[in-house]
């Protein structure tokens, strides 16, 4: 590892020194441990294994191993630890959610032999462990309500995340002429990591990725009918989505969701559907944010209930769609 440069790479981050030393401390053991191992994405997840079992598996911790893997440019390390965080908070927040929200002894019933999933678990292993409890949560507490409360979304989604887009929002004061704005954001930021061959989340960005965000215009910001936004989710990983023909890998590759995408490429358990009004919610909280009122979404098909992508529909009150010029 060349130190000198990564600890430069950190302190760009605003990292202070006892976080920079704790940084260290992790990736010197990961580089040891990956020494003469291929650098995959399973390396990663059986390294996030022992952390578990040390109990050394916070948040922090993987993040200091992504700032390595990016320092290093190692993409496949990268993306597996990538997975582990992107959502990693959904178990913790289900079983504090239901809870919360149905009482501790709907929760314990629902989590019966289950209890709370560890934190950095493996993508493969999450289907297994959190349908089963979703079907016991429908079952308990009816379709209608296990909708209600899955589309408020399990992310942890603070709204520093919807600032900018409100003040653009605000500062356009046109809906039409703010989704365009969106859009051109969106391809801008997707330019942005192709041309410094950086990765997008977890998937590189081709000619042939950019040309699919452009030709669909629901895609990276959304279409306008009336009072509702119809909005496509650009594929989890395009580049591979658009050269698989096999249609189950295909959707496999379009799902984001890492506590159901492995259901759909393995088949091993049959995944509740219903746990895509997560991602209904997740979809609409900047709208929610951006017109300050809690919003109805739909889902209208998803890569994990047949579809060959995941698309919604969010409904806005009609004070959002006049023109505030």
């Amino acid at each position: 590892m060349d130190k000198q440069g990564f600890r430069k790479m950190l302190q760009g981050l605003h990292l202070n020194e006892q976080a920079i030393k704790n940084t260290f401390t992790i990736c010197e053991r990961f580089e040891e441990y990956v020494k003469n191992k291929k650098p995959t994405t399973e390396t990663a997840w059986d390294f996030s294994k022992i952390l578990i079992k040390e109990k050394n598996n916070d948040f922090k911790s993987y993040l200091a191993l992504l700032f390595y893997c990016q320092f290093i440019k190692q993409d496949e390390l990268y993306t597996g630890f990538m997975e582990l965080i992107d959502g990693g908070e959904v178990g913790d927040n289900l079983y504090k959610s239901v809870a919360e929200k149905f009482g501790k002894e709907v929760r314990d019933e629902v989590f019966k032999g289950k209890g709370k999933i560890a934190y950095g678990t493996p993508s493969p292993e999450k289907p297994a462990y959190l349908h089963p409890i979703i079907k016991r949560l429908q079952k308990t507490i009816g379709t209608k309500a296990c909708k209600e409360f899955f589309s408020a979304c399990l992310r942890d989604l603070p709204d520093r995340m919807f600032l900018d887009e409100r003040k653009e929002f605000l500062a356009i004061g046109n809906i039409d002429e703010f989704l365009v704005k969106k859009k051109e954001n969106f391809l801008e930021r997707l330019k942005s990591c192709q041309k410094e061959g950086r990765l997008f989340f977890v998937q590189e960005i081709t000619d042939a990725v950019l040309d699919l965000v452009r030709s669909n215009p629901e895609m990276g910001a959304g279409k306008r009918e009336g009072n509702v936004i119809y909005e496509t989710k650009i594929p989890y990983m395009a580049k591979k989505y658009l050269a698989e023909k096999d249609p189950t890998l295909k959707r496999y590759y379009a799902c984001h969701c890492p506590w159901s995408r492995d259901a759909i490429k393995n088949g091993d358990i049959i995944p509740a559907q219903i746990f895509c009004h997560c991602s209904a919610g997740f979809m609409k909280k900047s709208w929610e944010f951006i017109c300050k009122q809690p919003l109805k979404v739909d889902v209208l098909e998803t890569a994990l209930s047949g579809g060959e992508c995941c698309r919604f529909a969010v409904h806005l009150p009609k004070a959002a769609l006049k023109s505030k010029k």
